[in-house]
């Protein structure tokens, strides 16, 4: 795995980032270019904007919090890549206030429907970024994952209550707005008009093997990743995912 997302946060990243690297690198190829514009909606501090800038991309990052694209700011300074990252304050709903409608060969749009208003026109907002032949990064929360892991917790109720809330939700303490099924994003992605690549679950096991065991086996935590590989493409897995990946392009 690639050293940016070593060693325990490659857990809950690794999957994502070898889907985006490989779809960024098959988008250079079609592109004919050596870099790629990159949008990042919701990047925040930058997880995956400042490893996309290291493979030479330019990047800009929308967030609507100052203080992550501060830490932004500094990241990519510390990684030398501040010259081909551009943080600006906005959101998914505004997003044409603050960046070109369709000026990007690829978009990420990570942790971001769970949060907004409307999830349908955020994601239009993100396609409509989109160049012709452009490339779509979606990775939301998975209802699933939260179902489950309330009821290994005992949380029975709350489980239950995750399984049949309209938004995925287990209670009013709940930090998450909304959560989603393999098949509410996919269809969220196809009403945009662009054709769904690959669909992947993540941190299908990651979550629910103490962290004691992954820090002090020998091995274990590069058996767990593969481990996580293997399983993110399988469908079955899809349901009891932490989060889900959509990837797609335009025709």
């Amino acid at each position: 795995m690639s050293d940016p997302l070593r060693p325990r946060a490659s857990l809950r990243t690794a999957v994502v980032w070898d889907v985006l690297k490989d779809a960024l690198e098959r988008r250079v190829k079609a592109a004919g270019r050596d870099a790629l514009d990159v949008l990042d909606t919701g990047g925040g501090s930058g997880n995956f904007a400042v490893p996309v800038a290291r493979l030479g991309h330019r990047v800009t990052v929308v967030d609507p919090s100052p203080n992550a694209l501060f830490a932004l700011e500094r990241r990519a300074a510390e990684a030398g890549v501040a010259d081909r990252i551009r943080g600006v304050q906005g959101d998914a709903h505004g997003l044409f206030q603050v960046v070109e409608r369709g000026g990007y060969d690829a978009v990420l749009c990570h942790g971001v429907l769970e949060y907004v208003d409307d999830p349908a026109e955020g994601l239009r907002n993100a396609v409509g970024a989109l160049r012709p032949a452009g490339t779509l990064s979606l990775l939301a929360a998975g209802l699933g994952g939260a179902v489950l892991a309330r009821a290994l917790a005992g949380h029975f109720t709350e489980a239950r209550r995750a399984l049949t809330d309209p938004a995925g939700r287990w209670g009013e303490g709940d930090p998450v707005p909304r959560r989603f099924t393999a098949e509410q994003l996919t269809e969220l992605v196809t009403a945009t008009g662009l054709q769904v690549g690959a669909v992947h679950g993540v941190r299908v096991f990651a979550d629910l093997v103490p962290g004691v065991l992954v820090d002090t086996e020998p091995g274990a935590l590069d058996a767990l990743l593969k481990l996580e590989a293997a399983a993110a493409e399988q469908p079955a897995f899809h349901s009891v995912a932490t989060q889900l990946h959509v990837l797609a392009e335009r025709d």
